[in-house]
């Protein structure tokens, strides 16, 4: 019997759909939640955004009301996206009529994976690059007024070998930004040492790849003051829509 022909993998760039039944309530949920309230900050990425302002992880969404309410800030996040998924978010719908004044895009660790190939290093650099670059030329369609805060990958110690492309695909993010309507942001030095390795108690002890409320303040104290003078000081009262949680654990 012959063998089944290999499939090739879908461009970074190139929108695909999650098709499993959570990844499709979770849309529908956000595509609500896109319609509701008011949105001034517009979060975008995949599980290391969607817990800091989810309602099943509430120490993390304790941490998000304390550096952003009075910004509307809201959170489109989703676990395990890649940009191709992210990207397919963006085209059905999620970001449609909300014109958010800030958005901050952080995706592209779950492309890379935790593996390392050296041949194929400057092939996954170029891949990931397209596709977050992909998702920002979405982005500055559907929300022309909105300055993109575009995150650098974070470390990650589940495989110390994929942090040479990680550096690499910050170093490519870094070219797209202008400065003024994309501003690049890379907060790797204050997570891990020249080596890659993780500063004690920045991410979770369970996978060396998600963050504790003590990364996350980093990247809070990062973002704060390009909120600041962006957006001017927070207001006393916030009007973005309530967080939402992953579907599987509300049931």
């Amino acid at each position: 019997m012959a063998a089944a022909p290999e499939i090739a993998p879908i461009p970074a760039h190139q929108p695909a759909p999650r098709t499993d039944p959570n990844s499709l309530i979770a849309h529908a949920q956000l595509l609500e939640k896109a319609r509701k309230g008011r949105i001034d900050i517009y979060f975008e990425g995949d599980s290391i955004v969607r817990r800091w302002g989810a309602t099943d992880y509430p120490g993390l969404l304790a941490n998000w009301n304390k550096n952003f309410f009075g910004w509307n800030a809201a959170d489109f996040g989703w676990g395990a996206d890649k940009t191709q998924n992210i990207l397919w978010r963006l085209d059905n719908g999620e970001l449609d009529g909300v014109n958010p004044k800030v958005i901050v895009l952080l995706a592209g660790t779950n492309n890379v994976g935790n593996t390392a190939a050296d041949a194929a290093q400057d092939a996954k650099v170029a891949d990931v690059t397209s596709g977050i670059q992909a998702i920002v030329r979405v982005m500055q369609a559907k929300a022309p007024d909105a300055t993109i805060i575009l995150t650098g990958i974070f470390p990650r110690n589940d495989n110390r070998a994929v942090m040479p492309v990680i550096d690499r695909i910050n170093a490519s993010l870094s070219k797209l930004a202008d400065g003024k309507r994309i501003r690049f942001l890379n907060i790797s030095d204050k997570l891990a040492d020249r080596d890659g390795k993780l500063f004690a108690s920045m991410m979770s002890a369970d996978d060396q790849l998600h963050p504790t409320a003590m990364g996350y303040q980093i990247w809070a104290d990062a973002l704060r003051p390009i909120f600041m003078e962006l957006l001017g000081p927070p207001g006393k009262e916030d009007h973005a829509p309530p967080p939402t949680g992953d579907p599987s654990v509300q049931r």
